[in-house]
C-alpha cells in the first residue's frame, strides 16, 4: 500500500528529472538500477531506501531534503497547503515553459513575465455592505 510520504518522494522525483530533462532509463542508469525501478519509486509503489535517495539526490544534483520538501503538516490557521503547486509543476508543459523561459535573455523574461501578471484575471471586490 502506498504511504502518502513515499507518495510525495516520489512526485518530487518525478518532478526534478523532468525539469532536468532526464528520461527514468538515464536516471536510473546514473544510479545503477533498472527503470522500471524509477517507474515504482515515482508512483509510490515502491519505498526508496536512504542510500538509493542519497544516491538519487546527487544524480539529480540536490540535497536529499529537496524530497522532503512540502511535507510540513497543515498550516497553523487551518488553510491546506498548496497541493495544485506540485501538479502543476510536474507537468510536461509546466517543464517546457520553464525550459524556454530560462532559454531567454533577461529583459525578454522580465518582459515575460510582466505580460504574464497583466493576463491575471482580476480578483473579485468583496462587497462589504
Amino acid at each position: 500500500m502506498t504511504n502518502e510520504i513515499d507518495f510525495h518522494i516520489g512526485k518530487r522525483l518525478r518532478r526534478r528529472r523532468r525539469l532536468l530533462g532526464l528520461t527514468q532509463q538515464q536516471l536510473a542508469e546514473s544510479v545503477g538500477i533498472r527503470f522500471q525501478q524509477i517507474q515504482k519509486y515515482e508512483c509510490g509503489a515502491n519505498r526508496v531506501s536512504a542510500s538509493r535517495l542519497f544516491e538519487l539526490a546527487q544524480s539529480l544534483d540536490v540535497p536529499a531534503q529537496y524530497f522532503y520538501d512540502g511535507l510540513a503538516p497543515e498550516a497553523a490557521d487551518g488553510d491546506e497547503p498548496d497541493v495544485m503547486a506540485a501538479d502543476i509543476l510536474s507537468q510536461k508543459e509546466t517543464m517546457d515553459l520553464v525550459r524556454a523561459y530560462y532559454k531567454l535573455g533577461e529583459r525578454p523574461r522580465k518582459r515575460l513575465l510582466e505580460l504574464a501578471k497583466s493576463l491575471e484575471p482580476a480578483e473579485p471586490a468583496n462587497d462589504a455592505a
